[in-house]
């Protein structure tokens, strides 16, 4: 499947793709010290634009595979510096339908918006374009933006898993946040 650039009112969401590296790992030497306390310990090379081209390789291949599908934000008024992304992940068919759902917003531009239009915009694509059932995202108790923002896109808590992903060397406690598709 060709995904397709999204727009929103604000926003360009690109797929992801190995032509993206430079940009990507500029977000992310930015933005490192801000998601790393709720993210997997990253590898030294991480922000570097070879590992991220072999990471944005691989969510084209997801794509390819339609088992994953991750996008990039761009702010209209600045087309070339990604703002963050919204990524399915572990996408199952069959009689399932579901996705997990992970999302970032670069830190100087929280509560203006963004990271709820461009879900929003994912959202739409999960259910009216690839036909998904079920996203569910699974959110750190303490990270209340996270939850907040889930909350606001129609996201209502399922559940809490403790010790659930490993971040930073500790295993998590994670609330599971579900949205359904309530147009079947």
């Amino acid at each position: 499947m060709k995904l397709p650039v999204l727009e929103t009112r604000r926003l360009i969401l690109l797929p992801a793709h190995p032509r993206l590296a430079k940009k990507t790992a500029a977000f992310y030497e930015k933005n490192r010290d801000f998601l790393q306390p709720f993210e997997p310990t990253y590898d030294p090379d991480f922000t570097t634009v070879s590992y991220q081209k072999a990471l944005l390789k691989g969510d084209a291949r997801a794509a390819r595979e339609n088992t994953g599908l991750r996008y990039w934000l761009f702010r209209k008024e600045d087309p070339e510096t990604p703002i963050g992304c919204v990524a399915f992940t572990s996408i199952v068919w069959g009689a399932f339908r579901s996705a997990t759902l992970a999302y970032k917003i670069d830190r100087d531009l929280l509560r203006q918006g963004y990271a709820a239009e461009a879900l929003e915009a994912m959202v739409e694509l999960a259910f009216e374009g690839l036909n998904l059932h079920r996203l569910e995202a699974s959110i750190m108790p303490r990270n209340a933006a996270s939850l907040a923002l889930a909350k606001r896109c129609g996201f209502s808590e399922e559940g809490r898993s403790p010790r659930y992903i490993r971040i930073n060397g500790v295993w998590e406690d994670h609330i599971h946040m579900v949205r359904l598709n309530e147009t079947e």
